[in-house]
């Protein structure tokens, strides 16, 4: 068969194939598509402010702009609670997703998760007033802005992530679960990437 005749053919019309099944997860769900969508956003949101703190922070000295006001800020105990906190709550919601055959381990998966990531939130609640009472307002230096920046946009994803938690608790689909614990694994990347960063900085 020539290359001509090959990309002229109608591949439905291929005797044969009016017996095909295509598999239940051939085409992602309009959700999935979402879902993929909205990482896409968020990885330019943060990859941006980054960038911004980067520059602000003073990798463009060589350029003339100097950023001798950047003081970085302690890194409390609190801060690596928080994260282990995080990290256990995308465990328990892998391990939902991986209890397909256990109605009882996805349930408590799924719960544990979502409690975890409240936890988290009040986690970063108490951070910010640490670092408040210690004197490390918002306004006070450009490296203290960009962390409550920084923080303020994790969290208000993580808010949204609580949301489909409660949807999940009310109609518990696999489908979804799947989807929420790639959503919360996606969330606990980020937020390592970001923790690293302002510890390194």
């Amino acid at each position: 068969m020539s290359l001509l005749s090959r990309l002229a053919e109608k591949s439905w019309l291929t005797p044969g194939a009016e017996g095909f099944d295509e598999p239940a997860d051939y085409r992602p769900t309009a959700l999935a598509v979402w879902l993929y969508l909205y990482f896409a956003v968020m990885a330019v949101i943060f990859s941006l402010t980054v960038a911004a703190y980067l520059m602000r922070m003073g990798l463009h000295e060589a350029m003339g702009h100097g950023a001798g006001d950047w003081r970085p800020m302690p890194e409390p105990a609190l801060l690596w609670v928080n994260t282990a906190i995080l990290a256990l709550s995308s465990m328990a919601w892998e391990v939902a997703r991986r209890g397909t055959a256990a109605p009882d381990r996805i349930r408590l998966g799924v719960i544990v998760g979502g409690l975890l990531g409240i936890a988290f939130l009040f986690g970063q609640i108490l951070l910010w007033r640490h670092y408040y009472a210690a004197g490390y307002y918002l306004s006070a230096n450009p490296a203290n802005a960009f962390f409550y920046l920084l923080t303020a946009i994790h969290g208000l994803h993580l808010i949204g992530g609580l949301a489909a938690w409660l949807r999940v608790l009310a109609r518990p689909r696999l489908s979804s679960i799947k989807l929420c614990a790639l959503y919360w694994h996606s969330l606990l990347l980020i937020w390592v990437l970001l923790a690293g960063l302002l510890l390194l900085t």
